[in-house]
């Protein structure tokens, strides 16, 4: 079997950081090839840059045997690459005809056929099985799953040689999930090369032919499927990250500080932890495991359907407003610090002291400008704001006047160089030597690795296990990651 499309020593680097570092990738006419990797590994880096999205860095791409060099996603799409991400790309406002023929609506002198449109509409969600989805009926109306396989219906009827898929059932039920496995099946049979990334290693192992290993960004294997077991993949994707870290010194007590219990909602399904006073507890599991999702929910700012949160030696309703964990001594310094950590129009000064306005830096409701300034040149001092990783530092530095006592940390240092990384390391380390607890949530498990008493693994939405310094690798953290995701006899 020929290839239909090739990949040679592609590279993505963004400043210092390499992505990818010259990965070669094939995918023939008539295959489902699946690119598996852990979080970070570069597999949707190499699907954007193959679907026009990013451009390599360096390397050469080849697609039906000529050159291929997709300047943006509509001259891929005009060569037959089709992308589904992870995030769809409909707009919710617009029919399910209109996002079909997005940018391709069939009409005479500026005005668009509808009745055309429609006609060919059912017949693009026919040859998906979607035959009782009204064509007019607004994305937005429809589930998840459904809006998946519109997308994936839309892009097959865009006359494709390359389809790629990036976690194509996160959102699918079972039947829908095997009723889009029984078309991959039929495309592959019509000699469209389909590139499938998913984190369910059954999926894999049942659906796929070929499989490439990402590890780190670099090329590790790729082997026919059926010679591979999840085992096998799983230990592939582990690599070989450094086991060894700095010397650490635990400040945890006997007191807890921290005790989650049961707490559910969405994809968060009935998760329990504990953390003491001056632990540090890591929270791993690949992306779309909850880990996000859970520290929002003990936070408050999404509203969980059941559990309970016990502080110190009381016991408290579920927060239903972040001002509720707050009064209660929880901080968290979010992932989106732009979106939701930060008011970017402002000061530093009135960042780091946006938190503690009511209870330190105010007088009779007025804000008194000369505390504040001093509080928070006491905290660029502390964090050498005015370096690398400004937003991230002055992210921290609120919480920090606002001296809460438990920390909730979602990934605290992306987008940061290496040595604001160490200042934050060692922000870690004082406050837990203070009695702070920190629940740290990283998708770097080396950074988990080195600056955590425990960590803890989510999968699928549920905490699976846990490990201590002493017990803890990375080939069993990962098994544990993926777990969810595959028969466990498939991984003993």
């Amino acid at each position: 079997m020929t290839s239909l499309f090739q990949a040679s020593d592609i590279t993505k680097r963004y400043g210092a950081v390499t992505v990818l570092d010259g990965v070669s990738f094939d995918v023939k006419a008539g295959e489902i090839h699946a690119l598996i990797g852990a979080n970070g590994a570069g597999k949707s880096t190499l699907c954007k840059i193959i679907a026009g999205l990013v451009d390599a860095s360096r390397g050469s791409m080849t697609l039906g045997g000529k050159e291929y060099r997709p300047f943006n996603k509509q001259t891929a799409e005009k060569s037959g690459v089709e992308i589904v991400q992870q995030e769809l790309s409909l707009i919710s406002t617009l029919s399910v005809a209109e996002n079909i023929f997005l940018n391709r609506m069939p009409h005479f002198a500026g005005v668009v056929h509808k009745r055309v449109m429609a006609t060919k509409a059912r017949q693009a969600l026919a040859r998906f099985g979607l035959k009782d989805i009204a064509t007019d009926t607004p994305v937005g109306k429809l589930g998840v799953g459904r809006q998946q396989m519109v997308e994936i219906a839309a892009a097959l009827d865009r006359q494709c040689r390359i389809l790629i898929l990036d976690e194509p059932t996160a959102a699918l039920s079972g039947s829908e999930a095997d009723r889009l496995f029984e078309n991959l099946r039929s495309l592959r049979d019509q000699g469209i090369g389909i590139i499938y990334i998913s984190h369910r290693l059954s999926e894999v192992a049942l659906l796929s032919d070929r499989v490439t290993v990402l590890c780190d960004g670099k090329h590790v294997c790729t082997s026919a499927t059926a010679t591979v077991s999840t085992g096998q993949m799983i230990e592939l994707m582990s690599g070989n990250s450094a086991s060894s870290h700095l010397a650490f010194t635990s400040h945890a007590r006997d007191q807890v500080a921290l005790q989650v219990s049961g707490i559910s909602a969405g994809v968060v399904q009935d998760v329990s932890f504990a953390i003491k006073k001056g632990e540090r507890l890591g929270i791993t599991g690949l992306v779309g495991s909850g880990r996000t999702e859970l520290l929002r929910l003990v936070f408050g700012a999404d509203r969980a359907e059941r559990g309970s949160i016990q502080l110190n030696d009381q016991v408290l309703t579920l927060f239903k407003h972040p001002n509720e964990a707050v009064a209660a001594g929880l901080a968290m310094v979010n992932e989106d610090r732009k979106q939701s950590g930060l008011l970017l129009s402002q000061s530093i000064r009135v960042n780091t002291s946006l938190s503690s306005l009511g209870q330190r830096l105010s007088s009779w409701g007025v804000i008194q400008k000369n505390r504040e300034r001093i509080v928070s040149e006491e905290m660029v001092e502390r964090l050498e704001t005015l370096s690398g990783g400004n937003q991230q530092k002055v992210a921290i530095s609120k919480w920090l006047v606002k001296d809460a006592n438990v920390f909730l940390f979602d990934e605290p240092t992306r987008g940061i160089d290496v040595s604001a990384r160490r200042r934050i390391y060692r922000l870690f380390e004082s406050l837990a030597e203070a009695g702070k607890s920190l629940v740290i949530v990283s998708s770097d498990l080396d950074e988990l690795m080195e600056n955590c008493d425990r960590i803890g693994v989510m999968s699928a939405g549920r905490w699976v296990t846990e490990f201590d310094r002493q017990s803890w690798t990375v080939d069993r953290i990962m098994q544990a990651s993926f777990s969810g995701y595959v028969d466990r006899e498939s991984v003993a």
